[in-house]
């Protein structure tokens, strides 16, 4: 199974789930990082990432190549994360045919009702609850 984990901004919230996927699945998994930026990507790579890219072209590509894509809500949301989202990149994640496990942070301006307020090591767990439900 290939799993991208998109980030942005500093790729904090990437470095963790992508540290917490290759503890769970050791090398069962391929993880690609994708970084709206390069401080991002860095930190995803840092991660554990088995390889990583940056920017619109990158995301728009590597989102068809790939079975699962991980992230914040905001990835499916044109502008976001101060505008490092572009609608490209939101269209191409929200469009691609893999299976999108999202992170309902109510940040950017959004917010999901009907969500309950879990801790980000809560919502890392349940990402890797489900990824163990999509395993070949």
């Amino acid at each position: 199974m290939k799993i991208a984990v998109v980030d942005g901004l500093g790729g904090g919230l990437g470095k963790a789930i992508i540290q917490r996927i290759r503890a769970h699945f050791k090398n069962d998994v391929e993880v690609v990082g994708l970084g709206t930026n390069s401080l991002a990507t860095a930190n995803m790579i840092k991660g554990g990432a088995h390889c990583a890219a940056t920017g619109e072209n990158a995301i728009k590509v590597t989102s068809e190549k790939v079975d699962v894509i991980v992230g914040p809500i905001a990835i499916i949301a044109a502008n976001s994360m101060m505008g490092e989202i572009t609608p490209v990149m939101a269209e191409a994640i929200a469009s691609s045919s893999a299976r999108k496990i999202i992170l309902p942070l109510n940040r950017c301006n959004i917010y999901t009702v009907g969500t309950r307020e879990l801790s980000l090591s809560e919502m890392i767990n349940l990402v890797i609850e489900e990824l163990k439900k999509c395993e070949i």
